[in-house]
């Protein structure tokens, strides 16, 4: 089980230390499950009916002519947040619960967490599309294909677990074209955010702050990755990233999901 495929034979003491870290870690994908899940019911039971609208351009012409849009819904945000904290809390429960936390763990020793990729891909892209509302974004063309993006951008992070092996040269491409596609969303929104304060310089306050903060944090499970291949450090140790992509995603979320609650779903 160890979590160096390629490094000599374990001795008696390094096993038992081993055994002992992938306990830790259950006893954390545990109680991560519990912290999401009561944060998503608490904001459930506690969010007023505040929507946001989903539109759609409607053509009335040939190309070229000026569309109409069309208001097609009204998305309720508070169990839009409430989803993918319930998300996060699924995966946790799932990686910590009997037997499955064996096949967790043996991809663990690969250095591979193919339930963290599947997870992100939906939670983290919701966010991304929760943000981008936040702003203005309204078209659901357009908020599908952030969503799309965002979730290529995870899955070239799975790809890149997949491609390298310890002990053998990275292979970084995975790693750059997800980069790469990590920031389309980004700047996407950041000329949503532009535009409407050069236009009305009315863009509330707490737009800003979830734009920056959680770029920072985005940018935080790219930096991890990053120090896990580089092994610098404590990264030298494949569950040592483990741990910071759990950290890292409780804080991103819970911070995603108290701003947006605390700016539109009370009162």
């Amino acid at each position: 089980m160890s979590s160096s495929p390629s490094s000599k034979p374990l001795t008696e003491k390094a096993v038992a230390a081993e055994i002992a870290a992938y306990r830790r870690l259950r006893i954390w994908n545990g109680s991560l499950a519990v912290l999401h899940a009561a944060q998503a019911i608490v904001i459930l039971a506690l969010s007023n009916s505040f929507t946001l609208p989903l539109t759609l351009s409607l053509l009335k012409g040939p190309p070229g002519t000026k569309p109409s849009t069309n208001n097609i819904y009204n998305l309720r945000i508070g169990p839009m947040v409430a989803l993918f904290l319930l998300l996060a809390a699924l995966d946790h429960a799932l990686v910590a619960a009997p037997r499955i936390h064996r096949w967790y763990e043996r991809n663990l020793a690969i250095e591979r967490s193919p339930a963290r990729w599947l997870e992100y891909s939906f939670s983290a892209s919701l966010m991304i599309v929760l943000i981008a509302m936040l702003t203005g974004i309204s078209d659901l063309a357009a908020l599908i294909a952030l969503f799309g993006v965002n979730a290529a951008m995870i899955m070239f992070g799975a790809a890149t677990e997949r491609a390298n092996r310890s002990g053998r040269p990275v292979i970084w491409l995975p790693f750059v074209f997800g980069s790469i596609a990590g920031a389309v969303p980004w700047i996407a929104i950041a000329i949503q955010i532009g535009y409407c304060q050069n236009q009305t310089s009315n863009v509330p306050g707490f737009v800003f702050a979830i734009f920056v903060s959680l770029f920072i944090l985005f940018n935080s499970f790219a930096a991890n990755m990053l120090l896990q291949y580089k092994r610098v450090g404590p990264w030298r140790d494949y569950l040592f990233g483990e741990r910071a992509y759990l950290v890292l995603s409780l804080v991103a979320k819970s911070l995603l999901a108290w701003q947006i609650f605390a700016s539109t779903l009370t009162g």
